[in-house]
Formats: structure tokens, C-alpha cells, sequence
């Protein structure tokens, strides 16, 4: 029984992940960077958006009783000559073991804040937060505008329950989703191709383009 305990766990988190189609997750993204902006005395500061390479938006889902897993998917975009890039498709999942009952939704935006971040999602592998990109909890609120000098190539972001904070994603490894991106642009496509600007971006990607702002 136990055994089955962290089985029956992840594959309630594949369940409820395959249920978003790619249009169904870039809508989601969009709805997560909308609420993001609302905040403006607890949010992203300005001027990190502003300055930003990048982002990688996606739902996290954590759920479980004694062991745990999590899976969450989403999109990563970048800054071409042309304005944002379309979306690129990630992924992440994991199980564990603790004192954990019940489920989680959270939302999470990665902020990219250079191009070595930017080409770290761009290469189509595995990303690890904290060794390919140093990480670190994001400044938060209006209070934290102005001269920002990064303090990490990645700041990240999470939204909770209706909380809000500034968090660290130390180990998280992120992945591009191929599939999901030959379903979304119709052909096969790299994540380099998607984020350098080189793929033109699908029409139901102007909604989260638009969101992002300049």
C-alpha cells in the first residue's frame, strides 16, 4: 500500500496536467501575468520586468498523503528585435516524502535577467535552477523599483492560495516539452528557433504578448 501511495500521487498530477491542451496553457500563462501586474504594492517590480531577457511562466500542481509529487507545465518567452517571442513549452515534475496531506496549486513566474538564462531555456534540455542559472527569491512591491542591479541570472516568483512572495526555486528542473511545441506551431521546431524570434509566433499567442507589455 505504500508503494502505491506515490504512484497514485504522480498520477493524479499527470491527470490533472494533461488535461490543459498547449492554447489551454498559453491562456493560463496569460491569465497568471495579468494577475501578476494587479499587484502593484505586492508585485513584480516595474523595473525588473522592464529589464528582463525573459520569463517563464507556469502552474505548478503539489498533492499528496505521507509521499508527495508535483508537475506543473508552462511557457517560456523572451525579448527579440521584434518584441516578445512566441511561447516555448516546459515542464516539470517530482515526487518526495513528507508530512503532507491534501493539494497545492501554485503559480510561479521566473524571471530571466540575462541571455545566459534566456539560452538556458533556449538549448531544448533540462534546466536546473540553482546550477545551470544561479537563482534567488525576487525583490517584491513598489518599494523595490528603481536602479535594480540583478542579484542572480533568475529571479523567481510564486502566487499561492491568494499569497504572493518573492521565493527560491533551489533544484527545480525544468523541461522543454518538444511534443508540445510541434502540436502548438505544427511542425518541428526548436526552443532556440522559438525564443531568438526565428518562428513566427501563432495567432493564439497575441493575447500573452499583448499581457506582457513592452
Amino acid at each position: 500500500m505504500k508503494r502505491l501511495l506515490p504512484i497514485l500521487a504522480i498520477l493524479s498530477l499527470s491527470l490533472v496536467t494533461a488535461r490543459a491542451t498547449e492554447q489551454g496553457t498559453v491562456d493560463r500563462c496569460t491569465s497568471i501575468i495579468r494577475e501578476f501586474r494587479q499587484m502593484p504594492e505586492k508585485g513584480i517590480p516595474r523595473d525588473v520586468l522592464r529589464h528582463s531577457k525573459g520569463l517563464a511562466i507556469m502552474t505548478v500542481v503539489k498533492a499528496g498523503f505521507i509521499f508527495s509529487g508535483k508537475g506543473g507545465q508552462g511557457v517560456v518567452v523572451a525579448r527579440t528585435g521584434r518584441g516578445w517571442s512566441g511561447p516555448s513549452f516546459i515542464a516539470t515534475a517530482g515526487a518526495g516524502w513528507g508530512l503532507q496531506i491534501g493539494a497545492q496549486v501554485t503559480d510561479f513566474v521566473i524571471v530571466l535577467n540575462n541571455d545566459r538564462a534566456v539560452q538556458a531555456f533556449a538549448r531544448g534540455g533540462n534546466v536546473t535552477i540553482g546550477a545551470d542559472v544561479s537563482a534567488a527569491a525576487g525583490p517584491v512591491g513598489r518599494t523595490a523599483e528603481g536602479a535594480i542591479a540583478p542579484a542572480a541570472a533568475v529571479y523567481t516568483y510564486s502566487r499561492s492560495r491568494g499569497l504572493f512572495a518573492g521565493v527560491s526555486l533551489e533544484g527545480a528542473v525544468i523541461g522543454t516539452q518538444r511534443d508540445s511545441n510541434f502540436r502548438y506551431y505544427g511542425r518541428p521546431v526548436r526552443g532556440d528557433e522559438i525564443l531568438s524570434g526565428l518562428t513566427t509566433p501563432p495567432p493564439g499567442a497575441r493575447p500573452l504578448r499583448r499581457a506582457l507589455g513592452r
